[in-house]
């Protein structure tokens, strides 16, 4: 038998009519089981093919290679001259009395400049805000106890969105501080790029935001980009990645909802007065945790 992921890609390439091919993909008599199995990996190339630049989690796969992502960001900054150091995906910076964030991309050049690129969350009313607040939790990250604020990089942080959410029709959207009263720039190393990919202008970062619409791996026309996208959704070491991601972020998500179950019938056995140690075994957790649940409903 073929592995999976051999299956799942050849599966792919028919699909897309890049085969001419229509030998069966498996041949001679298949063991017990395998329809349901074979149907279980067409359902998650399906999932697959379906996943765009503008997923979170899709984009942080494919940036994680840095020759893709220093493609993304010379054409996000404008400079083709950019070399990127380091790049870290899903970089979670932990906060002990504060809110903790997990950034999609953080890039460093070799001069020091950070670029943080961040997708719009589905959830997300104030846009401004959730920048800000990047913004903030970056810079602690990067200024380590002790050291002067001169120390603070050049730092950019580019939030894609899916549809122009300050609706004046511009692909790019950037910001800029002044003084008031006159009127001079006022820069503190910080900046802020808006970029949508419902607006067309025509623009090199337009023609960009189009492919992250499409992700199609049979468009090679973002070069390294490209590479990356056609090799997570076509060739068998990509897909079996990606495989394992989807499966890992269905894990999450069935523990995220057991774990809100529990909370609920946490909440409910306290209504009814059961004692906190009891409640811990009934849900099967420790008592400290069940005691951090509860305190909101006290």
């Amino acid at each position: 038998m073929y592995p999976a992921c051999i299956i799942a890609a050849e599966r792919y390439n028919m699909t897309n009519k890049k085969k001419e091919t229509k030998e069966p993909l498996i041949t001679g008599t298949s063991p017990p089981g395998s329809a349901g199995l074979f149907a279980e990996r067409e359902r998650r190339l399906k999932d697959l093919e379906q996943l765009t630049l503008l997923s979170d989690v899709f984009m942080s796969v494919v940036l994680s290679d840095r020759n893709a992502c220093q493609h993304v960001i010379r054409i996000l900054m404008d400079d083709p001259g950019i070399e990127l150091v380091s790049v870290r995906t899903q970089y979670v910076i932990s906060k002990v009395i504060s809110h903790g964030a997990r950034l999609d991309v953080l890039a460093e050049d070799k001069k020091g400049v950070i670029c943080h690129l961040e997708i719009e969350g589905a959830d997300v009313a104030d846009h401004a805000r959730r920048t800000r607040f990047y913004g903030s939790v970056t810079d602690g990250e990067f200024l380590r106890k002790g050291r002067d604020y001169n120390e603070l990089p050049e730092r950019y942080i580019f939030y894609i969105s899916r549809k122009d959410i300050w609706k004046n029709g511009y692909t790019v959207y950037e910001e800029e501080k002044r003084f008031r009263q006159t009127g001079k720039k006022h820069n503190d190393g910080s900046h802020l790029i808006y970029v949508n990919a419902e607006i067309d202008d025509g623009s090199r970062i337009a023609k960009l935001m189009k492919y992250f619409k499409t992700a199609d791996p049979f468009d090679d026309s973002e070069g390294e980009l490209s590479k990356r996208v056609r090799f997570l959704k076509t060739e068998e070491g990509g897909i079996e990645i990606m495989c394992e991601i989807m499966e890992r972020i269905r894990e999450e998500g069935r523990e995220s909802g057991m774990k809100e179950s529990h909370k609920k019938t946490a909440w409910n056995l306290e209504k009814m007065g059961m004692p906190l140690d009891t409640i811990a075994k009934v849900v099967e957790e420790d008592i400290s945790v069940v005691r951090q649940w509860l305190k909101p409903a006290k």
